[in-house]
C-alpha cells in the first residue's frame, strides 16, 4: 500500500481556514457598521426616547424615516404630516426633519 500524500490532509485544512477567516472579517465589518450607524448626532443630547422633546432632527448617513421614528420615538404618519414637503425615499444627510410643533 502507497503512502498517502500529506497534500491530501493540508487542502481541507486551508478551505476550512479560508471560510473561517472570511466569515470573521465580514462578522467584525458588519459589527462595526451597526454599532456606528446608531452613533446619531442629534440637536439635544439630553433624555431618549419618549422623554425627548427635540423639535428637530438632522438626518444623519444611511437614516432612513423608519430609523428616525424608532431613534425619536415619532411615529412615522406624525413625521409624514409634519414634513409634507420631503421625499421620504430620499432623505438627504445633513436634511433637518421636524419632530414636534
Amino acid at each position: 500500500m502507497a503512502a498517502r500524500n500529506p497534500a491530501r490532509y493540508l487542502a481541507p485544512v486551508a478551505i476550512l481556514a479560508t471560510i473561517a477567516g472570511g466569515y470573521l472579517i465580514v462578522h467584525n465589518n458588519l459589527s462595526s457598521e451597526h454599532h456606528t450607524s446608531h452613533r446619531h448626532a442629534r440637536v439635544n443630547d439630553g433624555p431618549k426616547g419618549r422623554y425627548r422633546h427635540d423639535t428637530f432632527y438632522t438626518v444623519q448617513p444611511n437614516d432612513t424615516l423608519t430609523s428616525v421614528s424608532a431613534a425619536t420615538g415619532v411615529p412615522i404618519p406624525t413625521l409624514e404630516k409634519l414634513n409634507p414637503t420631503i421625499n421620504i425615499n430620499n432623505l438627504q444627510t445633513g436634511q433637518t426633519i421636524r419632530l414636534r410643533r
